[in-house]
């Protein structure tokens, strides 16, 4: 038995390290030159020097103060507006009985089985209908509901005896208020695992971005970093100092919510 989760451990250890390797590369390449970073020798891995040109070179071009602000407001929004409807939807469907609640929920299910891409077209003309191109509102749209979240608030509620709500029906509540004082606060760590699965999904959300928010000021800093890449030749080491400086605070954030992470992972059995 130990031998085995030595095996287990050893086999566990060796694919952690093979994960790291491009995020190893990404930092090494940001502080080497640019002929450091395309020469095809595989043993030079480390930079002769560690140069912070490249970061000086990109805080000086790209305006990340804004972009920053633009990403963060987007994930404040969409997690707002993903646990909020997904909390409300998913009580719905766990406790209560409507005419037509099977239909809808089967509507929830057959949106997390097609691929979002395929919603990209009428969710482009509405926001162009509402004159929300290269606006908040506009990168918020898609976001307004989750059936993602939906999906996973019904499993909480539905994981909640029914004896809670006999009592709170016996004591006079009705059920808005015992949504809200009884059953929505036994839910708090599916709320928060969906707001950090909402924040992760909305972080790196490229194609939305780059569709909805073409001006350079009002987009994400996915949509941004993109738009550096050249069509026929890139600075690579600008590039990576780029992405580093955009991954920090998605860094920070799972270093702070690494148990939620894991415990909505266990709980929705879903992936990022």
């Amino acid at each position: 038995m130990n031998k085995n989760k030595t095996i287990i451990y050893i086999v566990l250890v060796i694919m952690s390290f093979v994960m790291l390797v491009p995020f190893a590369w990404m930092v090494l390449t940001a502080f080497k030159t640019v002929g450091e970073s395309t020469q095809m020798d595989p043993f030079v891995i480390f930079p002769s020097h560690f140069r912070l040109s490249n970061f000086n070179e990109v805080l000086h071009n790209v305006n990340f103060g804004r972009l920053y602000f633009n990403t963060v407001m987007m994930i404040v929004l969409r997690v707002l507006c993903a646990v909020l409807t997904s909390t409300i939807a998913g009580y719905a469907f766990a406790r209560l009985n409507f005419r037509g609640k099977n239909l809808m929920f089967g509507l929830v299910l057959f949106q997390m089985m097609i691929p979002s891409q395929i919603f990209i077209i009428p969710q482009y003309v509405m926001v162009s209908k509402l004159g929300w191109t290269n606006s908040m509102m506009g990168l918020l749209f898609p976001g307004l509901v989750s059936a993602f979240g939906t999906f996973l608030l019904r499993q909480a509620y539905m994981g909640l005896p029914k004896e809670l709500e006999e009592a709170a029906r016996l004591d006079g509540c009705n059920i808005g208020q015992t949504f809200l004082f009884i059953m929505a606060p036994l839910t708090k760590s599916s709320m928060v695992a969906l707001g950090i699965f909402t924040a992760v999904f909305a972080y790196k959300d490229l194609m939305w971005p780059m569709i909805v928010c073409p001006d350079t000021n009002q987009t994400t800093l996915a949509s941004a970093l993109s738009k550096m890449q050249g069509q026929f030749s890139s600075n690579y080491p600008e590039l990576m100092a780029a992405a580093l400086i955009a991954c920090l605070p998605m860094i920070v954030i799972y270093v702070i919510f690494q148990r939620q992470f894991i415990e909505g992972i266990a709980t929705s059995g879903g992936k990022l």
